[in-house]
């Protein structure tokens, strides 16, 4: 059934196709240079084969943008184009079904994989360029396919034989036993390719009839269907990445025996927040906790009970503080922090007891010391009121007061609570400027 010429289809239609077999071409050069797959590769290049070729079918389409179409074109050339388009990408869907169950499918080193796709696309633009040659310059002496917009007689047993390749490659994909999502979506691709043919060039009489309109809309959806699947896995793929890199950051922030934040976590933290309250002329506290007696505990009762005792302690220190930004780290052996932001010094002391007292109801026995029945702490409890230069002072930012000092002052205060009998805090205020050295509030 003869439908009018609609000569907006021809470039409107075939540059979707160029487009996204372009886009199909980078995503499978992309997991090749990831992966070092040699099957990819060649997938790969069959994509950029078809939208190469597709541009010069195009380019050559009578009526489109010329009356004869551009580039030399004679009356067979873009017949013969679509032969040699539909004939081609089923060869490389059979290379790569091929390679994938082959032992020469093994990983390319990764040096190669960049100058291995640079003369991939470089062999295949030389080769359509040739195969355009011949079409435009020669195609008088090709086998004529079309007279006016009917075909031939030879272009039945011509096309019988394309038809015959993309089943050839629909049959190979599905024998190799390889089943990845691609191998499924490919097979589906194929069939399309198989269905397209015959709507386009088997089935129906010539152009701007049924068979070809939908025929290439039919082919449209094949170009669709590996670009969407490799879209959805990079999207997949980088979800899965991100769910991985922040499985890694907990652990790599995460004390492994207690399950508490870390040393590392700490220290980043600490930076943060100590910049935070010079700029904000805010509060900054710090506890410096220490576990009574604990080597003469892990002594007595063994490590695997210390190990518990520290976990014990861990979650009491952590289930006493109850502001979000409030941090519990241990800090080292049984030593551990707590950063408090935006905290006063007699704030920070009510902590530092509920903290204690948290630890003491735990009821853990220690046998280990004389006159010591329990698990205590100590703890040292420091606040820094924190006083920025002006802009105009001029101070690099490595000349401000670093933040060990307040580690140091919160360390001073625990020796102090520990020489005083242990099971007690000592606090201590400090006031901190950018032009001033630290001192006692």
């Amino acid at each position: 059934m003869q439908l009018p010429r609609v000569w907006a289809f021809i470039p409107a239609y075939e540059s979707a196709l160029v487009i996204c077999d372009l886009i199909t071409a980078s995503l499978l050069f992309g997991q090749f240079h990831s992966f070092h797959v040699r099957s990819l590769y060649v997938l790969a290049c069959g994509y950029l084969f078809t939208a190469l070729i597709a541009s010069i079918h195009l380019l050559t389409f009578p009526g489109v943008f010329d009356t004869g179409g551009m580039l030399g074109a004679g009356p067979q050339t873009t017949a013969w184009l679509y032969m040699l388009w539909h004939g081609g990408f089923p060869l490389f869907v059979i290379a790569y079904a091929l390679l994938r169950r082959s032992t020469l499918d093994e990983v390319v080193p990764t040096r190669c994989t960049s100058l291995l796709i640079v003369l991939g696309a470089l062999l295949v633009l030389a080769t359509v360029a040739a195969l355009a040659l011949v079409v435009t310059r020669f195609h008088a002496i090709l086998p004529p396919l079309m007279v006016a917009d009917h075909y031939t007689p030879v272009m039945l047993s011509v096309v019988g034989v394309v038809w015959c390749l993309s089943l050839l490659a629909l049959v190979v994909l599905w024998c190799c036993g390889a089943r990845s999502l691609l191998d499924l979506w490919l097979m589906v691709v194929m069939w399309v390719w198989v269905v397209d043919v015959a709507l386009s060039a088997m089935l129906n009489g010539g152009r701007f009839d049924v068979g070809f309109y939908v025929g290439r809309l039919y082919g449209l959806l094949a170009a669709s269907f590996v670009l969407m699947v490799l879209l959805a896995e990079s999207g997949m793929m980088y979800s899965s990445l991100l769910d991985m890199m922040e499985r890694l950051r907990r652990i790599n922030l995460t004390d492994g025996l207690t399950g508490i934040t870390n040393r590392r976590a700490f220290d980043a933290e600490l930076q943060q927040e100590w910049r935070r309250a010079l700029r904000g002329h805010a509060p900054l506290a710090l506890l410096m906790i220490d576990v009574d007696y604990f080597k003469t505990y892990n002594d007595t009762h063994g490590h695997v009970a210390g190990d518990s005792c520290l976990r014990a302690v861990a979650r009491a220190l952590a289930g006493a503080s109850h502001r979000a930004g409030d941090m519990v780290a241990r800090y080292g052996g049984e030593e551990f922090v707590a950063l408090l932001p935006q905290t006063s010094l007699a704030d920070a002391e009510l902590l530092a007891q509920r903290m204690r007292l948290a630890v003491a109801d735990l009821g853990i026995p220690h046998h280990g010391t004389p006159g010591w029945p329990l698990v205590t702490v100590s703890i040292g409890v420091v606040s820094a009121s924190c006083r920025a230069a002006e802009p105009e002072a001029g101070l690099a930012e490595q000349e401000q007061p670093p933040p060990t000092l307040l580690v140091e002052a919160a360390d001073k205060a625990l020796y102090v609570a520990k020489s005083a009998g242990r099971n007690r805090i000592s606090a201590n205020g400090l006031y901190v400027s950018d032009t001033h050295a630290p001192h006692p509030a």
